[in-house]
């Protein structure tokens, strides 16, 4: 199939889509092609996941569930744990996990378990994109190589790109359909057929030089954030060393029109892009001899704040002729950001480890998270009234927009606000971040 051949599938509505990996990226984006008109195949090692898909149920809160039920009713979507058929899709979108490993290394085995699949099935004609965040060279030095270890030429017989994925899971405004599109190709060609496909299901595609640049531009965007977070958390701890309200600074400068954009504190990073994205730049840079040395430093801040927060409890309980030992401690909420149920890299997990290292007996209230696994012990959301009466020490560490945070207030002996989330509140209880 040439150039010519599946551009006009694309155009024409009959090219057909798999997705490897149906979790945050995946998933929302497999339906936004589905409700597109196009034919998906989603294909995940998770028998569970393949199932509630099949069945029409959505496990993914910025998934509509009575969307994706349409979207499998219509025979649109559709999932399996059949590598085999990966030889059918015209287009396939490779949207797996790219953790770090304990030494902060990239650990990229996802994505080459996915290209091997693909690779014993590749047939002419088929696009491959990879969506998981990795450092530049990725496409061109891993996946390049196995696809055409096969005799397949790129730009010729099969076409290959790379588009960074932009999901922010919980924001109600932007989504998969209005986010814009990066898309960097081996080859003119490669550029050509993926900018056309993505361009059915996402409103503005903005085409790069190259795949190098695409993937480059991932990372700049997360590591401008933890750069940015870094900077204002230590200006966080710089505050409370002065004695000055770190929160009342930042809203007074961001009434400045021009030149400042304010960031916000907080008990540590969390969540699958802004605390993995910029070791796998930093990673790669050291191969090339070049010392990261922002990136560095704002990662030594931000995995820090964990540590400052417990120094602050500890301060206030000592202040009350308590210790950490021994204490009732309650974190309010776990996710990493308000209003999901993402608990990866949050740092209430942080939190519960080093207070319990400290001999506190911690226990967590969040209404999106009801159970969790830290450690191999399970742990269960606590109601929050019951749990409030209970505890020595609360800390507010993700600010729910439906936490009632006067009755949190009120019913707290000791309050931390590591999110000021009790701005136009003042009380003796509470001590901010």
């Amino acid at each position: 199939m040439s150039v010519d051949d599946l551009k006009k599938k694309i155009d024409d509505g009959t090219v057909e889509i798999g997705t490897i990996g149906l979790g945050y990226v995946g998933l929302p984006l497999a339906l936004e092609f589905a409700s597109a008109g196009l034919s998906v195949l989603g294909f995940d090692v998770d028998e569970n996941k393949v199932r509630s898909i099949r069945s029409g149920r959505s496990y993914v809160p910025d998934v509509d569930g009575e969307r994706l039920r349409k979207a499998v009713e219509n025979k649109r979507l559709d999932a399996t744990i059949d590598f085999d058929r990966l030889a059918e899709p015209d287009a396939i979108i490779i949207c797996v996990p790219t953790p770090l490993s304990k030494t902060k290394d990239p650990d990229l085995s996802f994505v080459v378990e996915a290209t091997r699949h693909i690779s014993e099935r590749l047939r002419p004609g088929q696009l491959v994109v990879l969506e998981s965040t990795t450092y530049p060279g990725t496409t061109e030095e891993i996946i390049l190589p196995t696809l055409e270890a096969g005799g397949l030429t790129v730009g010729e017989d099969f076409f290959l790109a790379f588009s960074p994925e932009r999901i922010d899971p919980g924001n109600a405004v932007w989504h998969t359909r209005n986010t814009p599109k990066i898309i960097g190709g081996i080859t003119s060609a490669c550029v050509s057929v993926s900018t056309s496909l993505y361009a059915r299901a996402v409103d503005q595609v903005i085409a790069v030089s190259s795949t190098r640049a695409a993937e480059m531009v991932k990372l700049l965007e997360n590591t401008f954030r933890s750069v940015n977070i870094g900077l204002v958390n230590e200006v966080a701890l710089m505050c409370n060393r002065l004695g000055v309200d770190v929160w009342e600074v930042i809203d007074a400068a961001a009434s400045k029109p021009f030149g400042f954009m304010p960031f916000y504190p907080g008990p540590g990073l969390g969540g699958h892009c802004i605390p993995v994205d910029p070791y796998y730049l930093s990673w790669k840079l050291k191969t090339l001899n070049y010392r990261a040395r922002f990136i560095e430093l704002a990662g030594e801040v931000n995995s820090e704040m964990p540590f400052h927060v417990v120094n602050r409890i500890q301060d206030a309980l000592n202040d009350r002729s308590q210790s950490v030992k021994g204490s009732r401690i309650l974190l309010v909420g776990v996710s990493y950001k308000p209003d999901v149920d993402d608990i990866r890299e949050s740092p209430a997990l942080d939190l519960l480890r080093l207070l319990e290292q400290k001999g506190a007996q911690v226990s967590y209230h969040d209404p999106f998270v009801p159970r969790l696994t830290l450690d191999r012990t399970r742990l269960s959301s606590r109601p929050l009234a019951e749990a409030l009466a209970q505890s020595d020490c609360v800390v507010i560490v993700t600010n729910h927009s439906c936490l009632d945070v006067e009755l949190i207030v009120r019913a707290s002996s000791l309050l931390i606000d590591t999110r000021n989330a009790t701005k136009r509140l003042e009380a003796p209880n509470v001590k901010k971040l």
